[in-house]
């Protein structure tokens, strides 16, 4: 797995396999991308810095092992 970030674009990208993209789905501020087999091969968070912000938030006011669901 890579871990990129592009400071300009405040773009964040986990590539999880270096296979041919077929085609992406976009769920937010995320973006999947799939190869033909519909396996996952690439995630892009969009506003990157953002998203961490609100994740070590979220997580900071976790107190018990219950998930806690984000809304913006």
């Amino acid at each position: 797995m890579k871990i990129s970030y592009n400071r300009e674009q405040d773009i964040l990208m986990y590539e999880v396999s270096d296979e041919p993209i077929d085609y992406a789905e976009e769920v937010g501020p995320i973006i999947v991308h799939f190869n033909k087999k519909g396996k996952t091969v690439l995630m892009e968070i969009l506003d990157a810095s953002e998203f961490i912000a609100m994740t070590t938030k979220i997580t900071m006011k976790s107190i018990s092992e219950t998930p806690v669901e984000a809304l913006s």
